[in-house]
């Protein structure tokens, strides 16, 4: 890489950083956003799901519950992504629940954002989600089992290693590195 792309590459680094903190300066418009979450159309709706996590303001984490029932799976997908930022213990349970979505990308956020909550109560509802038929869900489960640090978990993990698609066999193997190190 030449100086000029490190200096642009630091350039954006620097940008995306100081949107983030802008972000998080937001909470006075977090009541907005809730709002627009629980009565805007659908695309007031995606927007609102996906920038209160950004803000990071745990008092959306009720409204994002209850977006997990919303009919639009983006905007559960969202959800489910803003409340892993969030990492509040109480969207254990709503995220344990939307693991069994029929849709994949709920599935997927739901195992993500568990991982980041880091409450060892997922583990069980997590390791089925190892046998999913799409390799995202089962790369995500995989990843986010290694970072909830269970060894109940490595058997079921091992089976991944010879996974057909690389990117389960990769997570696979970056979980049972932590797990074994625990």
């Amino acid at each position: 890489m030449d100086e000029k792309s490190k200096e642009t590459s630091k350039n954006i680094d620097e940008d995306i950083q100081k949107v983030l903190e802008f972000m998080k300066s937001r909470s006075d418009v977090v009541p907005d956003y809730i709002k627009l979450l629980q009565h805007g159309d659908l695309l007031e709706r995606t927007k609102a799901a996906d920038a209160l996590g950004e803000i990071g303001d745990t008092s959306a984490v009720p409204a994002l519950i209850d977006t997990l029932g919303d009919e639009s799976t983006a905007v559960q997908y969202l959800a489910t992504k803003s409340l892993g930022l969030l990492k509040d213990k109480r969207a254990v349970d709503p995220l344990i629940h939307a693991l069994a979505s029929e849709d994949k990308w709920v599935r997927h956020g739901a195992a993500e954002a568990l991982g980041l909550i880091g409450d060892p109560k997922a583990v069980d509802a997590l390791i089925p989600l190892l046998r999913d038929d799409h390799h995202d869900v089962r790369a995500h489960a995989a990843w986010a089992l290694g970072e909830l640090g269970d060894p109940r978990a490595i058997e079921s993990i091992t089976i991944l290693l010879k996974d057909e698609k690389a990117d389960v066999r990769k997570e696979a193997e970056k979980a049972l590195a932590k797990l074994k190190k625990e």
